[in-house]
């Protein structure tokens, strides 16, 4: 009886010794302060491209948390006539991210009296993006056009300006949605007979992408409102053409 007395004495003394209040209790909760300058706001782009064409292509919803800042903001832009840009993310950093681009073409065809190529605009983006690796542009891009030998190309990037040239590419909000029907429908990774596969058309892939973005604005709330797309042909003039979304 006394053991069991003594244990339970020292049991209750070291009880009171952890539940003891603090000063830092007394003073409340600890809350940690901090500042990000980025901010998500939302939405989709998808490339394609084929044997002689490129499709890229964007939502115009703005978003921020669950509000919706604008429903007619195009991510998408021409930067030559044979090369468009789609970007996703934080609006003022591609909206910067667009203008360095733009006046780094004009430098270009200053220079040298033409356009840069398709290839040659992708290495620059790469470039640019990797220069701010330290404290990079918040925004994910897809390029697409045709090259020189008029073949279309896609290019992919991640936000420090590692690329990649694809058939497909999609990026942003939606791209969790988008990326596998684009797999099954465009890269045909499901072991079907590659053989089969059938080349792709314009009006076909425009098409498609129409759909892809339609079902993807019904699962992203930050996709919807108004779809932009840029067909780029070789030997043909960039054609864009605006559809109509998810308004709600």
């Amino acid at each position: 009886g006394t053991t069991r007395t003594h244990n339970r004495g020292q049991m209750e003394s070291r009880t009171a010794i952890f539940s003891a209040p603090t000063a830092a209790d007394a003073a409340g909760p600890r809350t940690r302060h901090g500042f990000s300058p980025y901010v998500n706001n939302g939405g989709t782009v998808l490339g394609i491209c084929g044997s002689d064409f490129a499709i890229v292509a964007g939502d115009t919803r703005l978003s921020e948390g669950y509000s919706i800042s604008s429903r007619t903001y195009t991510k998408v832009i021409q930067l030559t006539d044979t090369t468009v840009l789609a970007t996703a993310g934080m609006q003022a950093d591609f909206h910067t991210l667009h203008k360095v681009l733009l006046t780094r073409v004009r430098q270009y065809e200053d220079d040298h009296g033409h356009q840069p190529s398709t290839p040659a605009l992708a290495q620059l983006l790469s470039v640019i993006l990797y220069s701010r690796r330290f404290f990079p542009y918040y925004a994910f891009n897809v390029l697409g056009g045709v090259d020189d030998d008029g073949k279309g190309c896609v290019f992919s990037y991640d936000a420090v300006g590692s690329f990649e040239r694809v058939q497909y590419s999609a990026s942003g909000t939606g791209h969790e949605l988008v990326q596998p029907l684009m797999d099954q429908q465009i890269g045909w990774k499901d072991q079907r007979a590659t053989a089969l596969k059938p080349v792709l058309s314009v009006e076909a892939t425009v098409d498609l992408l129409k759909d892809t973005f339609a079902s993807a604005s019904e699962r992203d709330i930050y996709t919807g409102d108004y779809l932009d797309i840029c067909v780029v042909q070789a030997g043909k003039k960039i054609s864009i053409e605006r559809c109509e979304l998810k308004f709600d």
